[in-house]
């Protein structure tokens, strides 16, 4: 029997990883699913690949487990398609990387035979919330992220000017202003992201804090930051030539003006990630950024 809690499947892909590896992921899932006595839907963009499934509104229908094909752009779409719902998220990596992903291409139906069968455990991911507000303080758009939210230059490559503050809005204590190419605000999960290439530090992702990574400062003197979780970072953009921008996740965002506010703190939702048994933070560490490897023998 399948588990009690995963009794509707849904599914979301990236076309791009080749409809191929798509098609065959997606029959795999719906055959080990039916094995379980679980139904199983996908995303509109899927259906043709799979004919007979049925179709399903991720972020407004009823759904028990979202399950991710593709990489770990596929699952930062996911996840926040379900922000604020208790749906966990299992990623199948088909991607290169792949790694927020729990199962891989080759261990699509041992892997998923095993989450419905209750051999899983569950990772809290914590979040961020953004707003742009304008020097008035009126907020024009807001982000719920996973990874990170970066402000940067839309336009020509040139160095950008922003005041970083830390602590509430009514009293914030300044952290100072740099000149760069920008500045990233990373969740401990974000921090093998961007960030990471960046320069930033590797986070446990059970810490309760944010990073604060400039991107290619214009001195030395200017280095990550680790933030409490309890804090609040703002960001205000001094350049008065053009627009800034502001990308959350890598995959959406809107522009900065100038001396608009981003103010960025810890979400009050966190994403549920399913981890199949042995997975581990550190693992991944190793296996996918080859990272501590012991030297060869003989090295």
């Amino acid at each position: 029997m399948t588990s009690a809690r995963f009794r509707r499947l849904a599914i979301v892909g990236r076309e791009g990883a080749g409809p191929d590896r798509i098609r065959t992921a997606l029959e795999e899932v719906t055959a080990v699913a039916r094995e379980f006595g679980a139904s199983v839907a996908v995303e509109p963009r899927l259906a043709a690949m799979v004919p007979g499934v049925d179709t399903v509104d991720v972020g407004r229908e009823h759904i028990d487990l979202l399950i991710s094909l593709g990489g770990d752009g596929t699952l930062l779409r996911a996840a926040r398609s379900v922000f604020g719902r208790d749906i966990p998220v299992l990623g199948i990596n088909l991607g290169s990387l792949g790694f927020l992903t729990s199962v891989s291409a080759e261990g699509t139906a041992s892997g998923l035979r095993q989450v419905l069968g209750g051999r899983y455990a569950i990772e809290k991911r914590r979040t961020l919330e953004a707003e742009v507000r304008s020097p008035e303080g009126e907020v024009r758009d807001a982000y719920r992220v996973l990874n990170d939210v970066v402000v940067h230059n839309a336009g020509a490559a040139r160095v950008l000017l922003l005041d970083l503050r830390v602590g509430p809005q009514d009293e914030p204590d300044e952290i100072g202003s740099f000149s760069g190419d920008g500045v990233i605000l990373a969740t401990p999960t974000g921090s093998t992201a961007y960030s990471l290439s960046a320069g930033g530090p590797i986070v446990v992702p059970e810490m309760n804090c944010f990073l604060v990574t400039p991107i290619l400062p214009h001195t030395l003197a200017v280095r990550p930051l680790v933030v409490p979780g309890r804090e609040e970072i703002t960001v205000t953009a001094l350049d008065r030539r053009e627009p800034l921008f502001l990308t959350a996740d890598g995959q959406e965002g809107g522009p900065v003006g100038h001396l608009d506010r981003v103010v960025v703190r810890m979400g009050a939702v966190r994403t549920r990630l399913v981890r199949l048994p042995g997975h581990s933070f550190f693992a991944t560490l190793r296996q996918k950024l080859n990272w501590a490897a012991r030297p060869a023998d003989g090295g």
